[in-house]
């Protein structure tokens, strides 16, 4: 479906999966707990460069994501097949509460440890740009098949879930409150759902352009 120049499918499905993915409203105990007695100051400089490091990694992976695979002689297709295995398991994690432990695990222990910089980890990575978002940045990548516009409309969109989670870290503690413990894990298990199915359209496109080749 095109709307005017704008190949609005592929812009909705970019959308949905890497907001699915890397999830803003569910970082938001992750980033409480890694941020947990700075001062105001400091958690908005947390919060920017955390954004500004996943922002780089995940245009990186759309960028040279496919000539990587290609230097390594792996197909899109089998990629699309892992990738979508992967984006599985971690929709699994979501409907099953894991994935929201092992995060405030993650987090947690990056203050016991003392990390000099806590936006490189664990909130750039491998909190926001994951392996799934890094895979589903790589596999969109390919579905633009070279297209200028369609790679612009996927780096439009990291940079605009970037700037979602930004609001959403300097919301933090409002949303937190407001949310609270029962309504976040809710929405994490339906978005959990929404992710598993998008998982396995991606299995799904893999195995039909395997057979086709």
């Amino acid at each position: 479906m095109m709307l005017g120049s704008i190949p609005f499918d592929f812009l909705v499905s970019a959308l949905v999966t890497l907001l699915v993915v890397i999830d803003p409203i569910g970082l938001v105990p992750a980033f409480l707990a890694v941020t947990h007695g700075l001062p105001e100051k400091n958690r908005l400089q947390v919060a920017l460069r955390a954004c500004l490091i996943a922002t780089t990694i995940l245009t990186g992976a759309a960028l040279i994501g496919n000539w990587l695979l290609n230097a390594l002689s792996i197909t899109l297709p089998a990629f699309r097949i892992a990738g979508g295995l992967l984006l599985f398991s971690i929709a699994s994690e979501m409907v099953f509460g894991v994935r929201v432990t092992r995060q405030t695990e993650a987090a947690e222990q990056a203050i016991e440890e003392r990390v000099r910089n806590i936006a490189a980890f664990p909130l750039g990575i491998p909190l926001m740009a994951g392996p799934g978002a890094i895979t589903a940045s790589v596999l969109l990548s390919g579905r633009a098949d070279g297209d200028p516009v369609r790679l612009g409309i996927l780096f439009a969109v990291i940079v605009a879930i970037m700037l979602l989670c930004l609001v959403v870290f300097l919301m933090a503690t409002r949303l937190g409150n407001l949310l609270g413990a029962t309504a976040n894990m809710v929405l994490s298990r339906l978005l959990g759902v929404l992710l598993a199915a998008l998982a396995v359209q991606f299995v799904i496109d893999g195995v039909r352009a395997t057979i086709a080749a």
